[in-house]
């Protein structure tokens, strides 16, 4: 399904994305056009669609549900997201303009060494609630294939930012892609957002506005040592982290040392920037393309320009709207290119043994 205009294809499609920081459901209504192999975007319209009590209550506990518990929890996740993408339809009055819905859906276990990656939100429900094609289950067919389901973000790096070399997402885990000549290196770096939101958490916070809290702490160095020397950022890329990595074990680390919430943040801030640094050690001069939320945490920012000023890596933040809405767009890009049965997940990013076209697809009418 998409607008043809002598080969120039447009695809008008509603991605969507639950990050592991928990602070919502990403929507975004996106144009994309392909013409003669180039892709263009235009976010028309984004938002994010705020977890009501229950979910906030219900998500970060879903690893303790049994299996029928679970499977509730996720048809149920499918029908609010439905009702969210409704909403959101609704309001920017987009009836009949949406092709097709392309969901990432919550994490809730990844374990790509027993070929598992399981996204909280059902596809067939979304599609039974919206009455639109729904694509979800992006990951599975490249961890089915020996990958590591993660990133799968630099398909649409490649896509849609060809200028740049580097990029960085802060979302609850911060991963980057480094592009070079026809060879893309992409890893999950370290926890991010999801441990900086907990220790926000401890001092009455939501999140860190701006990094306030954090700049105004001190550095611990012991901790910093402790959490720099972590087993994880020793191996090869390509590897991933699950969620419960940053709240399992490194957030229990933090805690241990018995900091302030401000010396905890700052110090954290601290490790983030160090670990990126040594994720970026042999490259080369150039731009870092930052997004996601950790982008609008100014000290971190500080924090990692700082750690990749000698390095002569500039720093540069997308702009607001992208940086709350880039993954989700990405989800957009990857359901067309699912849609148009085209590779959508690399190989050579996630270590499968070949590249994949990945997504489920649900009609939502006959």
């Amino acid at each position: 399904m998409a607008l043809c205009y002598l080969w120039r294809m447009v695809y008008q499609v509603i991605g969507t994305m639950s990050g592991s920081s928990m602070d919502g459901l990403d929507l975004v209504f996106v144009a994309l056009e392909e013409n003669a192999g180039q892709w263009k975007y235009e976010i028309l319209h984004a938002d994010c669609m705020a977890f009501d009590d229950e979910w906030k209550q219900c998500l970060p506990q879903l690893t303790h549900l049994s299996g029928r518990d679970l499977l509730r929890a996720h048809t149920r996740f499918g029908h609010w997201m439905g009702e969210q993408i409704n909403q959101f339809i609704s309001r920017h009055q987009l009836e009949h303009k949406v092709h097709f819905i392309a969901s990432h859906g919550h994490t809730v276990f990844h374990e790509p060494t027993h070929q598992l990656s399981f996204q909280l939100g059902d596809g067939a429900s979304i599609a039974a609630i919206t009455q639109l094609p729904v694509i979800s289950d992006l990951r599975n067919m490249d961890v089915a294939l020996g990958g590591q389901g993660a990133p799968i973000v630099p398909i649409g790096e490649k896509l849609l930012w060809p200028q740049y070399a580097y990029f960085l997402n802060l979302g609850g885990i911060a991963n980057i892609s480094i592009h070079q000549a026809h060879e893309i290196i992409a890893f999950d770096v370290c926890a991010a957002n999801r441990v900086l939101n907990l220790l926000a958490n401890e001092a009455g916070l939501d999140f860190d506005t701006d990094g306030n809290l954090a700049a105004t702490g001190s550095l611990n160095q012991e901790l910093l040592n402790i959490l720099n020397d972590l087993p994880y950022y020793q191996k090869p890329a390509p590897k991933s982290l699950a969620n419960e990595w940053g709240t399992d074990v490194v957030y229990p680390l933090i805690q241990s040392a018995k900091l302030s919430s401000a010396d905890a943040c700052y110090t954290y801030c601290k490790h983030i920037a160090h670990a990126l640094a040594e994720a970026l050690h042999t490259a080369a001069p150039g731009t870092l393309f930052v997004s996601g939320g950790g982008a609008h945490h100014l000290f971190l920012m500080q924090c990692i320009r700082e750690a990749l000023q000698a390095k002569q890596i500039e720093v540069m933040a997308a702009e607001k709207e992208l940086i709350d809405s880039k993954e989700a767009l990405v989800m957009a890009l990857m359901g067309a290119l699912r849609w148009r049965e085209e590779v959508n997940v690399l190989a050579q990013t996630s270590g499968a043994s070949r590249n994949s076209v990945g997504g489920a697809l649900w009609m939502g009418q006959d």
